[in-house]
């Protein structure tokens, strides 16, 4: 689906202050991708999330998102495409309400105020926020706003979903939950972070930005369980992937770095497993039965491959 689809062709950006944080920038993700942007601070992450929706306009190179080239005469349009929640939830909740910041985005896309509350209430829903919408946003708590502030994207139904250090302000419980969200949302993600868990997690896809250039990019597995690309980048492995007797200065190998990923996809099958028999129950309720018995089947098959996987571990060991 072109709508879908973010290109980026030799991108330059500097700030008035010379800074330069985009130098040449090409990529490419297309429809229903999850795509981690990782890197130290100040190599350009945020810089390129705010070129996905026209917050800032590239300098030289251009920008394709869907159908439109980025302009500024298109920039409206491709806002009603990709929602870009921001680090801080402060830069996005100004109304007195949550359900007017919630409201604010599908108002001005020009919905009527019945489906501007029907959107409210299933994003607020979503990120289990439903009783906070008579509340002003300054009384929330930290993950409260960034809860919030997820919502009034999702409220938009957005294309595209960009996110920058989504989980930065959320406690354990909420950034689980957080987690389990991205994962339900099926189209096209984008998401900068310091958390490479949590894009371990939730993307396919992994991009490495080093002072404005893209270093590597490549499945998520492969890029973050190599210890060395990341610490020539200044990151660390993710804290699942790390191995605790590995020597002062020693490297992983790939049998160990094969048993660590093991460790994850195993750990992900009953979570996969769990969805898919939700999605079936789901499915037999909407009187499809014949879709409700093959995700049903799906589920079996996946709690079935809890042993292979124990087989391998135990081969690896």
């Amino acid at each position: 689906m072109s709508h879908h689809i973010v290109e980026f062709q030799n991108v330059h950006f500097r700030y008035p202050d010379g800074t330069a944080a985009l130098n040449g920038v090409s990529l490419r993700i297309t429809h229903g991708e999850s795509v981690g942007i990782v890197g130290a601070n100040g190599s350009g992450k945020s810089t390129l999330l705010m070129h996905t929706n026209g917050y800032l306009l590239p300098q030289s190179g251009t920008i394709t998102i869907g159908d439109f080239q980025l302009g500024k005469k298109t920039r409206q349009e491709i806002r009603k495409k990709v929602g870009l929640i921001f680090q801080n939830p402060d830069d996005q909740l100004f109304m007195p309400t949550v359900f007017d910041d919630v409201a604010f985005g599908p108002l001005n896309l020009g919905l009527s105020p019945e489906r501007v509350s029907e959107c409210v209430h299933e994003a607020l829903e979503t990120v289990g926020c439903l009783a906070l919408g008579d509340k002003p946003p300054h009384r929330l708590s930290g993950g409260q706003k960034s809860a919030v502030a997820i919502a009034a994207v999702l409220a938009m139904q957005p294309d595209i979903l960009v996110m920058d250090e989504p989980a930065s302000h959320l406690d354990p419980k909420s950034r689980r939950a957080l987690i389990n969200l991205l994962r339900h949302f099926h189209h096209t993600k984008i998401i900068a972070s310091h958390d490479l868990d949590l894009i371990l997690d939730v993307c396919k896809r992994c991009v490495i930005i080093k002072e404005g250039s893209i270093v590597a990019d490549g499945p998520a597995e492969e890029i973050l369980s190599e210890k060395r690309l990341l610490e020539e980048n200044n990151l660390e492995l993710p804290l699942s992937l790390q191995k605790r007797d590995i020597s002062s200065g020693g490297t992983m190998d790939e049998i160990t770095k094969l048993h660590h990923l093991l460790e994850h996809w195993a750990e992900h099958n009953t979570e996969h497993a769990k969805t898919y028999r939700d999605w079936s129950k789901k499915a037999e309720a909407l009187g499809k039965k014949e879709l409700a018995l093959i995700l049903k089947e799906i589920a079996d098959e996946t709690v079935a491959m809890d042993n292979l996987f124990k087989k391998a571990m135990g081969i690896c060991c």
